[in-house]
């Protein structure tokens, strides 16, 4: 049965060499798990529990969801085919679920890391190093994502109200209230651009030759300071979004607030952070208890 279902994919479907070796394997493993089982089974006579035994199996194995639904779309195949064929009498996989794949946590900054980058690194009056902490501060204390930090103009901030109008995914506008450090780190920046670049009523962020800023140069801004505070794999922008949630959530913020603030369409979205904020709480356990 495994044979001409290979054939088929060589010669009916033209699948590659490596699809076929990658179905092959799982497929022979399959029946490999079921003769160990009991010597009785067989693929024609495997049923949709054996399937989900078997994919158990694998997860107690410390297979990855994505191998796991490999394998699995490789059964699915196989039987498809093996019941138009009159190989089998059922298709005992069409009805399997493969296992969710488990998205990967946020990673943010610790608050002592903020710290570090805001008051503790070197900064002085060139509009280039005012830029860029104004520029970390904006996305740490709003949770902005980048093309967001991107399209503000100085119109959209208003510090009579001590708010931010920000453009979001789709167009979609919402306010950000923002607190006396980045009120007054706004007002710091607009002064050192004015008098160095000129400006005012126009972009916020400008570029050494008084144009509008870049997606990129906002990147390696803030992949520079952050390298110098963390050791985290991922430096971007979206790691300071990441972090300004997680500093909201374990601060007492309400998931509906964060999302509003984040500007996403479902709290469902906003949940993630509840999962990160858990898994440090395990860390502080594990690492404080005596009997952990």
């Amino acid at each position: 049965m495994i044979n001409q279902f290979l054939n088929y994919l060589r010669y009916e479907r033209n699948a590659s060499a490596q699809t076929v070796q990658t179905y092959e394997e799982a497929l022979e493993e399959f029946e490999s798990y079921l003769i160990l089982r009991d010597n009785g089974l067989s693929l024609a006579k495997a049923d949709t529990d054996l399937i989900r035994d078997w994919m158990e199996s694998l997860m107690d194995k410390g297979n990855s969801a994505s191998t796991i639904n490999k394998k699995l779309s490789a059964l699915r195949s196989f039987y498809r085919f093996s019941l138009k064929r009159n190989l089998v009498e059922h298709d005992p996989a069409h009805c399997v679920t493969g296992p969710k794949k488990s998205k990967p946590l946020p990673q943010f900054l610790r608050e002592g890391e903020m710290d570090r980058l805001l008051d503790d690194l070197e900064w002085d009056d060139t509009h280039k190093s005012v830029r860029a902490r104004t520029i970390l501060l904006l996305f740490y204390e709003a949770g902005l994502r980048r093309s967001e930090l991107l399209g503000l103009n100085d119109e959209d901030v208003d510090f009579a109200s001590s708010q931010l109008k920000v453009t979001g995914k789709r167009n979609k506008q919402r306010i950000i209230p923002f607190g006396e450090e980045l009120a007054a780190g706004l007002q710091h920046y607009m002064a050192v651009r004015d008098a160095q670049l000129g400006g005012g009523h126009g972009p916020l962020f400008l570029n050494d030759k008084g144009m509008r800023i870049t997606g990129g140069q906002v990147y390696e801004i803030v992949r520079k300071y952050l390298s110098a505070v963390t050791s985290l794999k991922k430096k971007s922008p979206h790691v300071l979004r990441h972090t300004f949630a997680t500093a909201m959530l374990n601060n007492g913020a309400d998931l509906e607030g964060i999302k509003n603030l984040l500007g996403h369409a479902s709290v469902s979205t906003t949940e993630i952070y509840t999962h990160t904020t858990f898994e440090q709480l395990k860390r502080v356990y594990k690492e404080a208890h005596p009997r952990a």
